[in-house]
């Protein structure tokens, strides 16, 4: 299965820039870093930084020939499954055979954050 993902113009993927957080983006990212760590072909492409991948793809150039209204768009094996929001974490689940838990923070589960102080 090959998940490609067409976003809207935005500064970065994780949704950490700017003067607030975009949970949504960040609950994306982690998702599709997921997904790639159990070998799974995920792809997501800015509007901003890769046009390029707009116009190469027929489907997509197609979609939003008169605008970018369906962004973000999500392709399974190059067809359309869902225009103008993200998958849910349900709809991943169905559609790589995972466990919803695989892509859902588990309640009182602390961020696994790694800092390293050097001087």
């Amino acid at each position: 299965m090959k998940l490609e993902v067409f976003e809207p113009a935005m500064c970065c993927p994780t949704g950490l820039c700017g003067p607030s957080i975009d949970p949504e983006l960040t609950r994306v990212a982690t998702i599709h870093y997921v997904l790639q760590q159990r070998g799974f072909d995920v792809s997501r492409y800015n509007l901003a930084s890769e046009p390029n991948r707009f116009v190469e793809n027929s489907v997509v150039k197609a979609e939003i020939t008169n605008g970018i209204d369906s962004l973000p768009l999500t392709l399974v094996d190059g067809k359309i499954v869902k225009r103008s929001a993200y998958l849910t974490n349900e709809e991943l689940a169905e559609l790589t055979g995972l466990s919803i838990a695989a892509f859902a923070k588990q309640d009182g589960e602390k961020p696994k954050v790694r800092i390293s102080l050097k001087k």
